[in-house]
Protein backbone atom coordinates (compact mmCIF):
# COMPACT_ATOMS: atom_id res chain seq x y z
CA UNK A 1 0.00 0.00 0.00
CA UNK A 2 1.46 3.25 -1.07
CA UNK A 3 0.76 5.91 1.49
CA UNK A 4 2.60 9.15 2.05
CA UNK A 5 2.07 10.81 5.42
CA UNK A 6 2.82 14.49 5.71
CA UNK A 7 2.98 15.69 9.29
CA UNK A 8 2.75 19.41 10.03
CA UNK A 9 3.73 20.57 13.49
CA UNK A 10 2.17 23.89 14.48
CA UNK A 11 4.43 25.80 16.92
CA UNK A 12 3.13 28.61 19.13
CA UNK A 13 5.53 31.50 19.60
CA UNK A 14 5.45 33.35 22.89
CA UNK A 15 6.32 37.04 22.73
CA UNK A 16 6.99 37.92 26.36
CA UNK A 17 7.14 41.66 25.90
CA UNK A 18 3.64 41.84 24.43
CA UNK A 19 1.80 38.79 25.79
CA UNK A 20 1.20 37.91 29.45
CA UNK A 21 2.62 34.65 30.75
CA UNK A 22 -0.81 33.03 31.14
CA UNK A 23 -1.49 33.66 27.43
CA UNK A 24 1.57 31.59 26.58
CA UNK A 25 0.07 28.65 28.46
CA UNK A 26 -3.16 28.97 26.44
CA UNK A 27 -1.20 29.05 23.20
CA UNK A 28 0.69 25.92 24.17
CA UNK A 29 -2.59 24.18 24.97
CA UNK A 30 -3.94 25.06 21.54
CA UNK A 31 -0.86 23.70 19.77
CA UNK A 32 -1.78 20.52 17.87
CA UNK A 33 -0.26 18.08 15.47
CA UNK A 34 -2.44 17.61 12.38
CA UNK A 35 -1.89 14.67 10.03
CA UNK A 36 -3.14 14.63 6.49
CA UNK A 37 -3.08 11.63 4.19
CA UNK A 38 -2.34 12.64 0.63
CA UNK A 39 -3.51 10.86 -2.51
CA UNK A 40 -0.61 8.91 -4.04
CA UNK A 41 -2.05 9.58 -7.50
CA UNK A 42 -1.53 13.32 -7.85
CA UNK A 43 -0.67 14.24 -11.42
CA UNK A 44 -1.88 10.96 -12.91
CA UNK A 45 -3.96 11.00 -16.10
CA UNK A 46 -7.02 8.78 -16.57
CA UNK A 47 -9.87 8.38 -19.07
CA UNK A 48 -13.44 7.12 -19.20
CA UNK A 49 -14.12 5.43 -22.55
CA UNK A 50 -17.76 4.58 -23.27
CA UNK A 51 -18.67 2.35 -26.22
CA UNK A 52 -22.05 3.99 -26.62
CA UNK A 53 -23.14 7.51 -27.48
CA UNK A 54 -23.52 10.16 -24.82
CA UNK A 55 -26.81 10.04 -22.92
CA UNK A 56 -27.99 11.71 -19.73
CA UNK A 57 -27.09 8.78 -17.47
CA UNK A 58 -23.69 8.33 -19.10
CA UNK A 59 -22.99 12.05 -18.80
CA UNK A 60 -23.89 11.81 -15.10
CA UNK A 61 -21.37 8.98 -14.87
CA UNK A 62 -18.74 11.01 -16.71
CA UNK A 63 -19.27 14.10 -14.56
CA UNK A 64 -19.00 12.08 -11.35
CA UNK A 65 -15.95 10.18 -12.61
CA UNK A 66 -14.22 13.46 -13.49
CA UNK A 67 -15.13 15.18 -10.23
CA UNK A 68 -13.87 12.23 -8.19
CA UNK A 69 -10.62 12.13 -10.17
CA UNK A 70 -10.04 15.83 -9.54
CA UNK A 71 -10.54 15.38 -5.80
CA UNK A 72 -7.90 12.65 -5.91
CA UNK A 73 -5.49 14.98 -7.71
CA UNK A 74 -5.83 13.38 -11.14
CA UNK A 75 -6.73 14.68 -14.59
CA UNK A 76 -9.64 12.89 -16.31
CA UNK A 77 -10.89 12.81 -19.91
CA UNK A 78 -14.09 11.36 -21.38
CA UNK A 79 -14.60 9.70 -24.76
CA UNK A 80 -17.90 8.45 -26.26
CA UNK A 81 -17.55 6.01 -29.16
CA UNK A 82 -21.02 6.22 -30.76
CA UNK A 83 -21.75 2.47 -30.64
CA UNK A 84 -18.73 1.66 -32.80
CA UNK A 85 -16.38 -1.14 -31.73
CA UNK A 86 -13.57 0.10 -33.95
CA UNK A 87 -13.80 3.56 -32.42
CA UNK A 88 -13.79 2.01 -28.93
CA UNK A 89 -10.65 0.04 -29.71
CA UNK A 90 -8.82 2.89 -31.41
CA UNK A 91 -9.64 5.27 -28.56
CA UNK A 92 -8.17 2.84 -26.04
CA UNK A 93 -5.07 2.42 -28.22
CA UNK A 94 -4.63 6.19 -28.57
CA UNK A 95 -4.96 6.75 -24.81
CA UNK A 96 -2.46 3.97 -24.09
CA UNK A 97 -0.03 5.48 -26.60
CA UNK A 98 -0.69 8.96 -25.21
CA UNK A 99 0.62 8.13 -21.77
CA UNK A 100 -2.60 7.72 -19.81
CA UNK A 101 -2.01 5.95 -16.50
CA UNK A 102 -5.46 4.38 -16.13
CA UNK A 103 -8.51 3.64 -18.29
CA UNK A 104 -12.10 2.99 -17.30
CA UNK A 105 -13.61 1.25 -20.36
CA UNK A 106 -17.28 0.45 -20.73
CA UNK A 107 -19.54 -1.90 -22.70
CA UNK A 108 -16.88 -3.71 -24.72
CA UNK A 109 -18.18 -6.74 -26.63
CA UNK A 110 -17.55 -10.17 -25.16
CA UNK A 111 -16.50 -11.45 -28.59
CA UNK A 112 -13.43 -9.19 -28.72
CA UNK A 113 -12.78 -7.46 -25.37
CA UNK A 114 -10.66 -10.21 -23.78
CA UNK A 115 -8.20 -10.58 -26.66
CA UNK A 116 -8.04 -6.86 -27.39
CA UNK A 117 -7.46 -5.68 -23.82
CA UNK A 118 -4.99 -8.50 -23.17
CA UNK A 119 -2.99 -7.25 -26.16
CA UNK A 120 -3.10 -3.66 -24.94
CA UNK A 121 -1.71 -4.66 -21.55
CA UNK A 122 1.04 -6.71 -23.13
CA UNK A 123 2.15 -3.56 -24.97
CA UNK A 124 1.63 -1.25 -21.98
CA UNK A 125 2.21 -3.33 -18.82
CA UNK A 126 2.14 -0.27 -16.52
CA UNK A 127 -1.33 0.76 -17.71
CA UNK A 128 -4.23 0.02 -15.36
CA UNK A 129 -7.69 -0.86 -16.73
CA UNK A 130 -11.11 -1.24 -15.13
CA UNK A 131 -14.11 -2.44 -17.16
CA UNK A 132 -17.87 -1.99 -16.88
CA UNK A 133 -20.38 -4.32 -18.54
CA UNK A 134 -17.55 -5.94 -20.47
CA UNK A 135 -17.51 -9.75 -20.15
CA UNK A 136 -14.33 -11.62 -20.98
CA UNK A 137 -14.68 -14.76 -23.08
CA UNK A 138 -11.77 -16.78 -24.42
CA UNK A 139 -11.58 -18.50 -27.82
CA UNK A 140 -13.64 -21.40 -26.45
CA UNK A 141 -16.39 -19.10 -25.19
CA UNK A 142 -15.42 -19.69 -21.56
CA UNK A 143 -15.37 -16.97 -18.95
CA UNK A 144 -11.83 -15.60 -18.77
CA UNK A 145 -9.83 -13.29 -16.52
CA UNK A 146 -7.14 -10.69 -17.20
CA UNK A 147 -4.79 -10.36 -14.24
CA UNK A 148 -4.96 -6.93 -12.67
CA UNK A 149 -8.16 -5.89 -14.46
CA UNK A 150 -11.19 -5.40 -12.24
CA UNK A 151 -14.53 -6.03 -13.96
CA UNK A 152 -17.78 -4.65 -12.62
CA UNK A 153 -21.39 -4.80 -13.63
CA UNK A 154 -24.74 -3.64 -12.42
CA UNK A 155 -26.52 -6.14 -10.17
CA UNK A 156 -28.50 -7.45 -13.12
CA UNK A 157 -29.95 -10.50 -11.40
CA UNK A 158 -31.05 -8.21 -8.57
CA UNK A 159 -32.84 -5.98 -11.09
CA UNK A 160 -34.84 -8.95 -12.31
CA UNK A 161 -35.67 -10.26 -8.86
CA UNK A 162 -36.90 -6.92 -7.53
CA UNK A 163 -39.07 -6.28 -10.60
CA UNK A 164 -40.70 -9.72 -10.49
CA UNK A 165 -41.34 -9.19 -6.80
CA UNK A 166 -42.90 -5.81 -7.58
CA UNK A 167 -45.40 -7.53 -9.88
CA UNK A 168 -46.09 -10.27 -7.32
CA UNK A 169 -46.81 -7.61 -4.71
CA UNK A 170 -49.59 -6.29 -6.97
CA UNK A 171 -51.43 -9.62 -6.65
CA UNK A 172 -51.37 -10.62 -2.96
CA UNK A 173 -54.45 -12.83 -3.29
CA UNK A 174 -52.86 -14.92 -6.01
CA UNK A 175 -49.54 -15.25 -4.26
CA UNK A 176 -51.15 -16.16 -0.94
CA UNK A 177 -53.22 -18.81 -2.70
CA UNK A 178 -50.13 -20.24 -4.38
CA UNK A 179 -51.36 -19.32 -7.86
CA UNK A 180 -48.80 -18.18 -10.43
CA UNK A 181 -48.91 -14.59 -11.63
CA UNK A 182 -49.06 -14.41 -15.43
CA UNK A 183 -46.23 -12.33 -16.93
CA UNK A 184 -45.59 -11.22 -20.48
CA UNK A 185 -41.80 -11.10 -20.63
CA UNK A 186 -39.95 -8.64 -22.84
CA UNK A 187 -36.53 -10.24 -23.22
CA UNK A 188 -34.03 -11.21 -25.88
CA UNK A 189 -32.78 -14.75 -26.31
CA UNK A 190 -29.64 -16.09 -24.66
CA UNK A 191 -26.37 -14.66 -25.92
CA UNK A 192 -27.84 -11.47 -27.37
CA UNK A 193 -26.50 -9.24 -24.60
CA UNK A 194 -24.66 -10.34 -21.47
CA UNK A 195 -26.51 -7.97 -19.07
CA UNK A 196 -29.80 -9.38 -20.40
CA UNK A 197 -28.51 -12.90 -19.77
CA UNK A 198 -27.64 -11.99 -16.18
CA UNK A 199 -31.13 -10.52 -15.73
CA UNK A 200 -32.60 -13.79 -16.90
CA UNK A 201 -30.69 -15.52 -14.10
CA UNK A 202 -32.71 -13.49 -11.60
CA UNK A 203 -36.01 -14.08 -13.41
CA UNK A 204 -35.93 -17.85 -13.91
CA UNK A 205 -36.12 -19.00 -10.25
CA UNK A 206 -39.59 -17.47 -9.96
CA UNK A 207 -40.67 -19.64 -12.89
CA UNK A 208 -39.11 -22.77 -11.43
CA UNK A 209 -40.79 -22.14 -8.08
CA UNK A 210 -44.17 -21.71 -9.76
CA UNK A 211 -44.59 -18.17 -8.50
CA UNK A 212 -44.95 -16.82 -12.03
CA UNK A 213 -45.99 -18.17 -15.41
CA UNK A 214 -44.45 -16.60 -18.51
CA UNK A 215 -47.34 -16.48 -20.97
CA UNK A 216 -45.01 -15.43 -23.79
CA UNK A 217 -41.60 -13.89 -24.41
CA UNK A 218 -41.39 -11.07 -26.95
CA UNK A 219 -38.63 -8.79 -28.25
CA UNK A 220 -38.15 -6.15 -30.95
CA UNK A 221 -38.02 -7.33 -34.54
CA UNK A 222 -35.98 -4.31 -35.61
CA UNK A 223 -33.03 -3.76 -33.26
CA UNK A 224 -32.09 -0.49 -34.94
CA UNK A 225 -35.49 0.98 -34.08
CA UNK A 226 -36.10 -0.93 -30.88
CA UNK A 227 -38.67 1.33 -29.25
CA UNK A 228 -41.00 1.66 -32.24
CA UNK A 229 -40.53 -2.02 -33.07
CA UNK A 230 -41.41 -2.96 -29.52
CA UNK A 231 -44.57 -0.86 -29.74
CA UNK A 232 -45.68 -2.77 -32.83
CA UNK A 233 -44.79 -6.19 -31.40
CA UNK A 234 -46.59 -5.44 -28.14
CA UNK A 235 -49.71 -4.16 -29.93
CA UNK A 236 -49.92 -7.35 -31.98
CA UNK A 237 -49.30 -9.52 -28.89
CA UNK A 238 -52.00 -7.86 -26.80
CA UNK A 239 -54.62 -8.78 -29.40
CA UNK A 240 -53.98 -12.48 -28.72
CA UNK A 241 -54.95 -12.31 -25.06
CA UNK A 242 -58.18 -11.66 -23.26
CA UNK A 243 -58.98 -9.71 -20.11
CA UNK A 244 -57.00 -11.07 -17.14
CA UNK A 245 -54.73 -13.32 -19.20
CA UNK A 246 -51.73 -11.06 -18.51
CA UNK A 247 -51.18 -9.80 -14.97
CA UNK A 248 -48.04 -7.79 -15.66
CA UNK A 249 -45.30 -7.06 -18.19
CA UNK A 250 -41.64 -7.44 -17.24
CA UNK A 251 -39.15 -5.57 -19.49
CA UNK A 252 -35.43 -6.29 -19.55
CA UNK A 253 -34.56 -2.83 -20.88
CA UNK A 254 -36.17 0.59 -20.73
CA UNK A 255 -35.79 1.38 -24.44
CA UNK A 256 -38.01 -1.66 -25.06
CA UNK A 257 -40.29 -0.63 -22.21
CA UNK A 258 -40.98 2.73 -23.82
CA UNK A 259 -42.47 0.95 -26.84
CA UNK A 260 -44.45 -1.37 -24.58
CA UNK A 261 -45.88 1.60 -22.72
CA UNK A 262 -46.92 3.33 -25.93
CA UNK A 263 -48.75 0.18 -27.07
CA UNK A 264 -50.53 -0.16 -23.73
CA UNK A 265 -51.73 3.44 -23.85
CA UNK A 266 -52.91 3.08 -27.46
CA UNK A 267 -54.84 -0.03 -26.45
CA UNK A 268 -56.24 1.71 -23.34
CA UNK A 269 -54.98 -1.26 -21.33
CA UNK A 270 -54.56 -1.31 -17.55
CA UNK A 271 -51.88 -4.00 -17.48
CA UNK A 272 -49.05 -2.85 -15.18
CA UNK A 273 -45.45 -2.94 -16.40
CA UNK A 274 -41.98 -2.70 -14.89
CA UNK A 275 -38.53 -2.29 -16.45
CA UNK A 276 -34.76 -2.21 -16.00
CA UNK A 277 -32.79 1.07 -16.27
CA UNK A 278 -34.12 4.60 -16.06
CA UNK A 279 -33.97 7.91 -17.91
CA UNK A 280 -35.96 11.13 -18.02
CA UNK A 281 -38.44 9.75 -20.54
CA UNK A 282 -39.13 6.75 -18.29
CA UNK A 283 -39.72 9.07 -15.36
CA UNK A 284 -42.10 11.20 -17.42
CA UNK A 285 -44.09 8.12 -18.41
CA UNK A 286 -44.29 6.97 -14.79
CA UNK A 287 -45.43 10.44 -13.77
CA UNK A 288 -48.49 10.03 -16.01
CA UNK A 289 -49.75 7.66 -13.33
CA UNK A 290 -50.70 4.87 -15.74
CA UNK A 291 -49.17 1.46 -16.49
CA UNK A 292 -45.47 2.05 -15.82
CA UNK A 293 -45.14 1.21 -12.13
CA UNK A 294 -41.43 0.80 -11.41
CA UNK A 295 -37.88 0.83 -12.74
CA UNK A 296 -34.92 -1.10 -11.33
CA UNK A 297 -31.75 0.93 -11.62
CA UNK A 298 -28.54 2.15 -10.07
CA UNK A 299 -27.50 5.68 -9.20
CA UNK A 300 -25.49 6.83 -12.20
CA UNK A 301 -23.75 9.56 -10.26
CA UNK A 302 -22.55 6.98 -7.74
CA UNK A 303 -21.51 4.73 -10.62
CA UNK A 304 -19.01 7.29 -11.85
CA UNK A 305 -17.49 7.76 -8.42
CA UNK A 306 -17.32 4.00 -7.91
CA UNK A 307 -15.55 3.48 -11.24
CA UNK A 308 -12.97 6.11 -10.39
CA UNK A 309 -12.39 4.64 -6.94
CA UNK A 310 -11.74 1.15 -8.32
CA UNK A 311 -9.38 2.47 -10.99
CA UNK A 312 -7.55 4.62 -8.43
CA UNK A 313 -7.04 1.67 -6.10
CA UNK A 314 -5.68 -0.41 -8.98
CA UNK A 315 -3.25 2.38 -9.84
CA UNK A 316 -2.14 2.55 -6.20
CA UNK A 317 -1.72 -1.26 -6.22
CA UNK A 318 -4.24 -1.55 -3.40
CA UNK A 319 -6.16 -4.55 -4.66
CA UNK A 320 -6.79 -5.68 -1.10
CA UNK A 321 -9.00 -2.59 -0.60
CA UNK A 322 -10.95 -3.45 -3.74
CA UNK A 323 -11.50 -6.98 -2.46
CA UNK A 324 -12.61 -5.65 0.94
CA UNK A 325 -15.65 -3.93 -0.59
CA UNK A 326 -19.00 -5.59 0.07
CA UNK A 327 -19.79 -5.60 -3.66
CA UNK A 328 -16.74 -7.74 -4.52
CA UNK A 329 -17.13 -11.38 -5.52
CA UNK A 330 -14.17 -13.75 -5.41
CA UNK A 331 -15.61 -15.99 -8.14
CA UNK A 332 -14.74 -15.62 -11.01
CA UNK A 333 -12.33 -13.10 -9.46
CA UNK A 334 -12.04 -9.34 -9.12
CA UNK A 335 -15.69 -9.14 -10.06
CA UNK A 336 -17.87 -6.39 -8.58
CA UNK A 337 -21.57 -5.54 -8.83
CA UNK A 338 -23.25 -2.19 -8.24
CA UNK A 339 -26.30 -2.77 -6.00
CA UNK A 340 -29.73 -2.42 -7.59
CA UNK A 341 -32.60 -0.30 -6.28
CA UNK A 342 -36.26 0.13 -7.19
CA UNK A 343 -37.67 3.50 -8.22
CA UNK A 344 -41.46 3.46 -8.09
CA UNK A 345 -44.21 5.48 -9.67
CA UNK A 346 -45.13 6.71 -6.19
CA UNK A 347 -41.64 8.09 -5.69
CA UNK A 348 -41.44 10.09 -8.91
CA UNK A 349 -44.94 11.52 -8.44
CA UNK A 350 -44.40 12.46 -4.78
CA UNK A 351 -42.77 15.78 -5.67
CA UNK A 352 -43.00 18.14 -8.62
CA UNK A 353 -40.11 18.50 -11.03
CA UNK A 354 -38.43 15.14 -10.42
CA UNK A 355 -36.03 14.03 -13.14
CA UNK A 356 -32.95 11.84 -13.44
CA UNK A 357 -30.66 14.58 -12.11
CA UNK A 358 -32.57 15.14 -8.84
CA UNK A 359 -33.99 11.64 -8.42
CA UNK A 360 -32.08 11.21 -5.16
CA UNK A 361 -34.55 13.62 -3.51
CA UNK A 362 -37.31 10.98 -3.62
CA UNK A 363 -35.67 7.63 -4.38
CA UNK A 364 -34.90 6.61 -0.79
CA UNK A 365 -31.78 5.92 1.23
CA UNK A 366 -30.65 2.90 -0.79
CA UNK A 367 -30.41 5.00 -3.94
CA UNK A 368 -27.92 7.39 -2.33
CA UNK A 369 -26.08 4.84 -0.19
CA UNK A 370 -22.35 4.54 -0.90
CA UNK A 371 -21.31 2.23 1.94
CA UNK A 372 -20.65 -0.58 -0.54
CA UNK A 373 -17.89 1.31 -2.33
CA UNK A 374 -14.22 0.44 -1.79
CA UNK A 375 -12.19 2.99 0.14
CA UNK A 376 -8.99 3.58 2.10
CA UNK A 377 -7.49 6.24 4.34
CA UNK A 378 -6.34 8.64 1.62
CA UNK A 379 -9.68 8.32 -0.19
CA UNK A 380 -11.52 9.18 3.00
CA UNK A 381 -9.27 12.20 3.36
CA UNK A 382 -9.92 13.36 -0.21
CA UNK A 383 -13.53 12.31 -0.70
CA UNK A 384 -14.98 12.36 2.80
CA UNK A 385 -15.93 8.67 2.92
Amino acid sequence: MKKKIIAALLAATMVAAAVPVYAADDAAADTATESTTESPLKGKKIAYIMYMSSATIFQMWSDSFTATAEKLGMEASTFFCNDNADTWKSTIEQCAQGGYDGLMVSHGGQEYAYDFLSGILEQYPDLKIVTFDTPFKDANGETAKIDGVTQFFQQDAGFAESLVQAILDMYPDKTEAGEPVNILQVQQGAGYNSPFDRRQVGYEPFEKDGKIKTVERIAPIDDQNATSSMRDVTAATLQKYGEGDIDGIWCCYDAYAQGVYQALREADSDIPMVSVDICNEDIQFMQEGKNWKACATTNWTSNGEFACRVLALEMADQYEDIEAASCYYADPGAWMEIPSVIVTQEMVTSKDGINIENLAEVAGEDYSDTSWMPTCDWMVEALGH
